[in-house]
């Protein structure tokens, strides 16, 4: 699988000259719409790629895009709840695609940074293989990297039909556990070739849908750890598995099956 070179940079302009550039983005807006064309980003003629977080930084780094800028720190445990500063926006300026989730409240900033250049690309987030598959085959083609999709997705499958077959063959007692899955870990459920048996999530859940899913008895919980609020069924005997669904600095979206893979192993090696 070829290696893509990503620039990853976390803006850091000082605070007189970021709010100067937000400053101009917010009101200095001019007449052309929106560049659709990746040749109008860097000077190689690569796109220049803003992204919210390192979970559409992934998408894009797997769509074939080399120049990124994250705006939320990888750092940051619950990016929704990041307040950008006008020094993030301001890189927004600079950008041929801007990629955000349409659950970031501060989606809307984004938007009003970006101004007139910048194409506004909402990105569906959802580590679903087939859904994410879709996504680079979309993203590939707004910037002009195809064949770098292709090759990325080719990649992805051997990987992830190899993580799905080791997790099958880890299954307690050669059968498909039955798992209860947070709405946005699901996925993880369906790499491992578990039985979905009941979901939560992402609102609190009540005393009834707890019991309602105790009562189907499973043997894991698969607990999204962006959203975590503890222990999920703490009376069913489920053990309780912390699924990540962001990826790292690297944007390397495979690292995040791999640590699902070794997490869901561990688990069901402990169920046997």
């Amino acid at each position: 699988m070829a290696r893509t070179r990503v620039h990853i940079r976390i803006s850091s302009l000082l605070p007189v000259l970021a709010l100067s550039a937000a400053s101009v983005l917010l009101t200095g807006c001019g007449d052309t719409g929106p560049s659709t064309d990746a040749s109008a980003g860097g000077g190689d003629g690569k796109p220049v790629v803003v992204v919210t977080t390192t979970w559409e930084g992934a998408f894009a780094k797997a769509a074939g895009a080399e120049d990124i800028t994250v705006i939320v720190p990888p750092s940051t445990h619950h990016a929704p709840d990041y307040d950008p500063k006008p020094s993030d926006l301001a890189a927004v300026a600079k950008a041929d695609f801007v990629l955000y989730a349409p659950f970031e409240p501060y989606a809307a900033k984004i938007k009003e940074a970006a101004g007139s250049k910048a194409e506004l690309v909402e990105v569906g987030l959802d580590n679903d293989a087939d859904k994410v598959k879709a996504e680079v085959t979309r993203l590939g083609k707004l910037f002009g990297t195809e064949q770098a999709a292709t090759t990325w997705k080719s990649g992805f499958d051997t990987e992830y039909k190899k993580l799905s077959e080791e997790l099958k063959a880890a299954w307690p007692g050669g059968k498909s556990p039955n798992v209860v899955a947070q709405v946005f870990t699901a996925w993880s459920a369906k790499l491992a070739g578990a039985t979905t048996v009941g979901t939560y999530g992402p609102e609190a859940v009540t005393p009834a849908q707890l019991a309602d899913l105790s009562k189907k008895k499973p043997a894991l919980v698969l607990d999204n750890a962006h959203m975590s609020t503890g222990t999920v069924l703490p009376d069913s005997g489920a053990t309780q598995v912390k699924i990540v669904n962001y990826p790292g600095e690297d944007l390397d979206l495979l690292a995040v099956y791999r640590s699902a893979g070794a997490e869901l192993k561990k688990a069901m090696g402990a169920a046997s």
